[in-house]
């Protein structure tokens, strides 16, 4: 059976739930939903199961905090051999628009610290789903915008784009990055735009460290 793994990258516990940065275990979550499946807290991350037509794909949202998600994304590639062309990675994007969204077959990290571990990792050479959280901020607040939770308006706006997520993951295993491209990203340029900042630069910075990192990583079966 072949086997696919889907990552959403974010940080565990309450204090980072709605938070901007989580959006990836926000898509993961609804999915599940969809999917009629349920998390378990496993080595490295939460973990649910589901199959697709007869492919097995597996749900992963990493407990190692964000800075450290490439370890968990190699282990469960490892531990159930799966092909890193049928990995596809789920994050937020700062340099989106809030509510639109992009993907791509592989590429740099962008500046985005689990992206970075990722790659470090395992390479570069794998599918990966951004989502925009927009960038609203002054400058130098970047840390606090991405570990902020989405008020309800914004959430509203990010909504449409997560129902499409939902979407994009069957098309992703069943019919493969190319057609999932072809079909959606021209969506994802159509969704809300937020509205011109005028708090600050409006820029995206670098992303910098989270504050999360120096917190152990979660190793329990």
């Amino acid at each position: 059976m072949d086997k696919y793994l889907i990552v959403g990258l974010g940080n565990p516990g309450d204090e980072y739930a709605q938070t901007r940065h989580n959006a990836g275990y926000m898509v993961l979550d609804a999915f599940a939903k969809a999917s009629n499946t349920v998390f378990s807290d496993k080595r490295y991350g939460y973990v649910a199961e589901t199959s697709l037509r007869g492919r097995k794909v597996f749900l992963l949202k990493p407990t190692t905090y964000m800075n450290l998600s490439g370890n968990a994304v190699r282990y469960w590639l490892t531990k159930e051999n799966i092909d890193e062309k049928r990995l596809l990675v789920v994050s937020d994007d700062v340099a989106l628009p809030l509510g639109q969204f992009r993907l791509k077959a592989n590429g740099s990290n962008g500046g985005h610290n689990g992206l970075g571990h990722i790659q470090q990792l395992i390479g570069q050479n794998y599918a990966r789903l951004r989502l925009g959280i927009g960038h609203d901020f002054p400058m130098g607040r970047q840390i606090d915008w991405v570990l902020g939770q989405f008020s309800a308006e914004e959430l509203e706006l990010l909504q449409p784009a997560i129902d499409l997520a939902v979407k994009m993951i069957p098309s992703f295993v069943l019919a493969g990055i190319d057609v999932t491209m072809n079909e959606f990203n021209k969506l994802g340029k159509k969704c809300q735009k937020q509205p011109e900042s005028t708090s600050g630069s409006g820029q995206p910075e670098s992303i910098k460290p989270d504050p999360s990192p120096s917190m152990p990583s979660r190793t329990d079966a």
